[in-house]
């Protein structure tokens, strides 16, 4: 029997994100093409996969034995791929955002079959700017919106934020809180409001006040003056340095989340990059989105349309 991969492909995506929706978003194709290549395969397989209702999809008996050797055969795919056009020179990508570490992010997805050297910008500007000269084939961070229509952008992950505060500070022996619980506290920042969109609307939108460093010279030093009734919001994933007295606490009620995104000029042609981000994606969970359990600065149809 010969499986077609993007069918394969589609009940993975579709088994990991338990949504035909986000699925089909993530691969790039609409619900309804996504719905014929499931069915197609199971028609194939001569087993249903999937148990559809009001609640949602769920993975039959069969599907859930499927799914891991399905996820194998497209790792097995992608590293063919991979090995097919490792003469072709590799794409060149910027990131930027150093203090939240976006190369743990940019490293899942460059790892499934794409051929990248990374560069690092300062910004989000700096890397349009790259963009505009051909410098370079894609950007990756968080991407303030709108952006100009010479340029395209997809999410990879939608990060949930976390406050860290020192030993000493009221909320230290929290483990969650809410947003507006941050007020009477200052939100520290690395760098002017102005510069940092994501920190600038929460701050704005939950009513809290903010303090920015003078300098960022990298996350060591940007919490070492974490004090007094200062927090830093952090994405969830950032490791906090080694020997601190800090605490970290969830957000919740709604949580926040840390857009990031892949950024390229309209036209270019990136479908390796784009469909090794979209698996990574789902594979991981990256862009679960839940509104009346999670804040986003701008719109989700924002962050999936550009």
């Amino acid at each position: 029997m010969d499986l077609d991969l993007a069918q394969v492909r589609a009940f993975v995506a579709v088994a990991r994100l338990s949504h035909f929706g986000r699925a089909a978003e993530q691969l790039f194709v609409s619900q309804q093409a996504l719905s014929k290549r499931i069915a197609r395969l199971e028609s194939v397989l001569g087993v249903r996969l999937f148990d559809r209702g009001s609640r949602g999809v769920a993975l039959t008996e069969a599907g859930r034995r499927f799914l891991e050797p399905a996820q194998r055969a497209l790792d097995a795919a992608d590293l063919a791929v991979l090995e097919a056009r490792r003469e072709q020179p590799p794409l060149r990508i910027d990131v930027w955002g150093h203090l939240f570490g976006p190369v743990r992010m940019i490293g899942p997805v460059i790892e499934r079959g794409v051929r990248a050297e990374l560069g690092f910008s300062r910004d989000a500007a700096a890397a349009m700017t790259a963009l505009t000269r051909g410098e370079i084939d894609a950007g990756f961070g968080r991407v303030p919106l709108p952006v100009d229509r010479q340029f395209q952008h997809r999410p990879v992950r939608l990060e949930p934020v976390d406050a860290v505060v020192n030993a000493d500070h009221p909320l230290a022996t929290a483990d969650r809180a809410r947003p507006v619980d941050l007020r009477g506290s200052t939100v520290w920042c690395p760098a002017p409001l102005r510069r940092l969109d994501f920190l600038d609307r929460l701050t704005d939108h939950f009513g809290l006040d903010a303090e920015s460093a003078e300098v960022n010279l990298g996350l060591e030093h940007f919490l070492g003056h974490l004090t007094g009734d200062r927090v830093a919001v952090l994405p969830a994933g950032v490791q906090l340095p080694a020997d601190t007295d800090l605490r970290r606490i969830r957000l919740v009620d709604p949580t926040p989340l840390y857009t990031w995104s892949l950024l390229w000029r309209r036209g270019r042609r990136l479908d390796a990059l784009l469909r090794a981000s979209a698996q990574a994606a789902t594979r991981h969970g990256w862009l679960d989105y839940d509104p009346t359990r999670h804040w986003l600065p701008e719109s989700l149809d924002a962050t999936t349309h550009g």
